[in-house]
């Protein structure tokens, strides 16, 4: 999916500039990559939130810069920490025939049978390392647990051969897996407590 985000170039890079950027509810970024050397440019705050909710972090954009339109990825952006508001971004000029590799989230859909039972659905890895075309790059990689039982794990290596993209981790990294019930394993440890050895004192002795 693609969509059009406006944009204007820059020409003030002092302080007093970025400050009216900011005032008119921009923020300053750069263009580079495939015919583009470096481009400073301003994007609007608010449309630029709304075309990546809708194209996604990886996302195919088409950038309008003064009526000069490029195909963007956003490669990186910072945010104020306390505010929320955009400070910067980088987009990256691309061909849309060309790969890229970046991370992707990992979402798990259903129920595991587990879980049903009391067992604890643990997910340690929550984003995937993916090479692709640009433009078939994914938004984010599902994965189905609905069928894990207790002591059952999904790994790289499981979903690899799902997927038209490249997942570049190792195959032995566990995504999700389903743990025994806590409380079982809990229970169990109160059980070895109560009946461990207790030394008794010769009240004799004592005396």
């Amino acid at each position: 999916m693609s969509n059009v985000l406006e944009a204007k170039k820059r020409e003030g890079f002092t302080k007093a500039a970025l400050t009216e950027i900011r005032i008119k509810g921009s923020f300053p970024a750069v263009i580079y990559g495939k015919g583009v050397e470096s481009e400073p440019v301003s994007v609007e705050e608010p449309q630029f939130i709304k075309v990546i909710r809708e194209v996604g972090r990886n996302g195919m954009i088409s950038l309008n810069v003064d009526g000069e339109k490029y195909d963007v990825i956003l490669q990186e952006y910072q945010q104020d920490s306390l505010k929320g508001h955009i400070i910067h971004a980088d987009f990256l000029a691309v061909d849309k025939s060309s790969k890229i590799t970046s991370q992707v989230r990992v979402d798990i859909e259903g129920e595991a049978v587990g879980a049903k039972e009391g067992g604890v659905v643990q997910q340690p890895l929550f984003e995937l390392n993916v090479t692709a075309k640009v433009s078939e790059f994914p938004e984010h990689v599902t994965v189905n647990i609905s069928e894990l039982a207790i002591g059952d794990s999904i790994s790289v290596g499981d979903i690899r051969d799902q997927f038209n993209f490249v997942i570049e981790n190792e195959d032995d990294e566990t995504i999700v897996s389903v743990l025994p019930p806590q409380k079982m394993e809990e229970d169990e440890e109160g059980e070895d407590t109560a009946n461990a050895d207790v030394p008794v004192i010769d009240e004799a002795k004592e005396n």
